[in-house]
């Protein structure tokens, strides 16, 4: 199984709007039930979309991971719409080079550049 739809608790929404669109291009439509609810378009291609919500209760998750073409760039996009690093790059041998931050709401996520001949 893989993941499909990610959710993130936000305490504004419109602030971390503003966050992921600067950062990553991503784009939300405000969905028309009975709840307050953003769905989230990251891209086309590969990978996931998702929701955003109003957060809850105080220590909600998610943590998801992003795919980039550069984890070098990403670091530059993220700090540049506000973010803070929380754990800096790093090689997943074999696999890539990742990094982990902090948004606006105080989510921790990450990125992954995917590389076969990280060390």
């Amino acid at each position: 199984m893989r993941i499909v739809h990610f959710e993130l608790p936000a305490d504004d929404p419109s602030r971390c709007i503003a966050f992921y669109q600067k950062a990553f291009g991503w784009t939300f439509e405000k969905w028309d039930g009975p709840m307050e609810y953003w769905m989230v378009k990251t891209g086309e291609g590969p990978g996931i979309d998702g929701g955003m919500m109003r957060r809850e209760q105080p220590g909600q998750p998610p943590t998801n991971v992003i795919a980039v073409p550069s984890v070098k760039d990403a670091v530059t996009a993220v700090k540049a719409a506000g973010g803070k690093e929380v754990m800096p790059i790093m090689a997943v041998p074999g696999v890539g080079w990742t990094a982990y931050f902090r948004d606006t709401e105080g989510t921790t996520f990450g990125v992954m550049q995917f590389d076969a001949n990280a060390k």
